[in-house]
């Protein structure tokens, strides 16, 4: 199945080609105009220290939905879903350390897991390009953006603390200002930027030396841009070393039937609307 095909279909009809394996790659360009998220599934005995990290980390960690205890489908989001088979891919952690990556966790699902939908920077690439700003990460056949862990902390709660992740693209001098009035109107992915200009100002010492995803350089009359990425839960599994995280796998998105105009500051709150 090709990348095109699936690109302005809907957020239910990706999830399908995905648990069918009929798509088993990185999400971006899919379902355009839907929301896309970042997935982490915890215990239930941590779920509510995981809620109130989100709530303080709002930034790296904009929560969409959180699911019931052992209940795989995520109901006010995607009608339908089942959060074990509906990604591509999926990481897992175990005290801190990762130990596999799988295209499933059917196998490893328990009645006290707890899901969390994250918001992702994926969902406005589209607005950016249709703003007429460069992305040239999406030129690569798999997206990637380069991802860095940075200097900054995280407000920890409970047991969960560790640094914000980062996800850097580079934009052309003259529309850095309208990309982060742009992203300003979607907090719920991410937003406006952490950070514009060099990377070693939070903690990047060598960006071509990327934690995840691809290093794409800036041109000559471009600069580096840092948003809030929903990779920090891995960063964070790992910093506290919980017994155990499942999560996406970097650009392995779960895609939501919400849609992106949904979650703009000028239009409906998300959780406060009944998907469709």
């Amino acid at each position: 199945m090709l990348r095109e095909e699936l690109s302005n279909v809907s957020g239910k009809q990706v999830r399908e080609a995905v648990r069918a394996k009929k798509w088993t790659r990185t999400t971006h360009g899919l379902a355009r105009g839907y929301v896309q998220a970042n997935l982490a599934i915890i215990p239930e005995r941590y779920a509510f220290d995981f809620l109130r990290f989100c709530q303080r980390n709002p930034k790296p960690c904009p929560l969409l939905e959180v699911g019931d205890p052992g209940n795989p489908e995520m109901p006010r989001t995607a009608p339908g879903s089942d959060i074990r088979t509906d990604l591509p891919g999926y990481r897992v952690y175990k005290d801190g350390a990762l130990v596999e990556e799988v295209s499933d966790i059917g196998h490893l699902w328990r009645p006290d897991h707890v899901s969390f939908l994250l918001g992702c920077s994926l969902s406005f690439d589209e607005i950016l390009t249709d703003a007429g700003i460069s992305q040239r990460h999406l030129n690569e056949e798999n997206g990637r953006l380069s991802v860095y862990i940075t200097n900054i902390a995280c407000e920890p709660a409970g047991v969960f603390k560790g640094p914000v992740v980062a996800a850097m693209r580079p934009i052309a001098r003259k529309d850095v200002s309208r990309a982060i009035e742009i992203t300003s109107r979607y907090p719920l992915a991410h937003g406006g930027p952490l950070h514009v200009g060099d990377g070693r100002d939070i903690g990047i010492s060598d960006p071509t030396k990327v934690d995840w995803g691809r290093y794409t350089p800036p041109a000559e009359d471009e600069i580096e841009v840092y948003w809030g990425c929903g990779v920090t839960p891995q960063a964070v599994a790992m910093a506290s070393g919980i017994p155990e995280m499942i999560t996406h796998s970097a650009g392995h998105m779960f895609v939501t039937d919400i849609e992106l105009s949904s979650i703009m500051l000028a239009g409906k709150f998300l959780l406060a609307q009944t998907p469709p």
